[in-house]
């Protein structure tokens, strides 16, 4: 009789390649872009555990979702933890979900199957889903357990689709690759950005230009603090960006209700930051932000 091969303690995830245009032909699946916490579900004849992308236990924070992967024998899920909000995943509700310790509004969308009574790590990502879809068919796994879903053909289309629902972008997996635990061009992702111009109060210096800029926005008569943005320009860039700011300096802050930043150099806010970000956090913030140029007040 042959060995029983013990089921393995948590595993590294695959993770997405970064590209700016979604891939061509049948041999690419496309999924939604899931904004959330990547967590990986051991399923161990009755015992459950979730762990975090990092290898964190987190099986406490989310009981509701283990709960309801009611599944005999062992299997290992891959997929995402998200919260729903206006139509798509938003980071910032799920950050406020968990930080008051609510699982009432989580979501577990489910896109890969990595381990059923032995290692599927090997074959195809398209047999892969199809067992993971029929374990799930199976066992009439219901929410807060979604199946992710994926399209097959023009990724491109599928992009520009999410991009106009503020989804986060879509992820393209090869159909016929196997799971690896690192980043390769077997998964890309294709994210889509959101972009705004946002009012400057201030800056952090360095000795050529500005390591930071301090962003507001204009709400009725408030101006209120949304962040700082401190990538995405060159050294040339920030020296001519400083050069400007260094005409409009304030003794202090514009900001309706101050923030307390003791390295801020604070301006009138004359010149606007464009900017890319992703998301809004639930502070209020402007999350993974990155700077794309500067105009005057009275350019627009």
């Amino acid at each position: 009789m042959p060995k029983r091969i013990e089921m393995p303690g948590f595993i590294k995830p695959q993770l997405a390649s970064l590209r700016t245009k979604a891939p061509q032909g049948e041999q690419w699946l496309h999924e939604i872009k899931y904004d959330g916490y990547r967590m990986q579900v051991h399923l161990n004849r009755g015992r459950k555990k979730v762990f975090t992308r990092n290898g964190l236990d987190w099986s406490k924070r989310f009981t509701e979702i283990a709960g309801a992967l009611a599944i005999s024998g062992e299997a290992i899920i891959d997929g995402e933890v998200v919260v729903v909000h206006e139509g798509r995943t938003n980071f910032s509700e799920l950050q406020a979900e968990l930080a008051a310790g609510r699982q009432g509004r989580l979501v577990y969308y489910a896109f890969d199957l990595l381990w059923r009574n032995g290692d599927l790590r090997k074959l195809q990502q398209i047999e892969r889903k199809q067992m993971l879809l029929d374990l799930f068919g199976k066992n009439d796994i219901e929410l807060p357990v979604l199946y992710s879903e994926h399209l097959i053909g023009d990724g491109q289309r599928m992009f520009e689709h999410a991009a106009k629902l503020n989804w986060e972008g879509i992820i393209c997996k090869r159909a016929d690759a196997p799971y690896r635990s690192e980043r390769n061009e077997n998964w890309l992702k294709i994210k889509a950005v959101q972009k705004g111009k946002f009012p400057i109060v201030g800056f952090v210096k360095d000795p050529s230009g500005v390591a930071a800029l301090y962003l507001g926005r204009q709400e009725g008569k408030d101006l209120v603090y949304v962040g700082k943005v401190g990538t995405g320009w060159s050294r040339t860039v920030s020296s001519q960006v400083r050069k400007q700011l260094d005409t409009v300096v304030s003794p202090k802050s514009k900001l309706t209700r101050p923030i307390r930043k003791p390295k801020a150099i604070w301006v009138e806010p004359k010149f606007f930051a464009d900017v890319e970000y992703r998301d809004v956090t639930s502070e209020g913030l402007l999350r993974a932000s990155s700077f794309k140029g500067l105009s005057r007040k009275d350019q627009f």
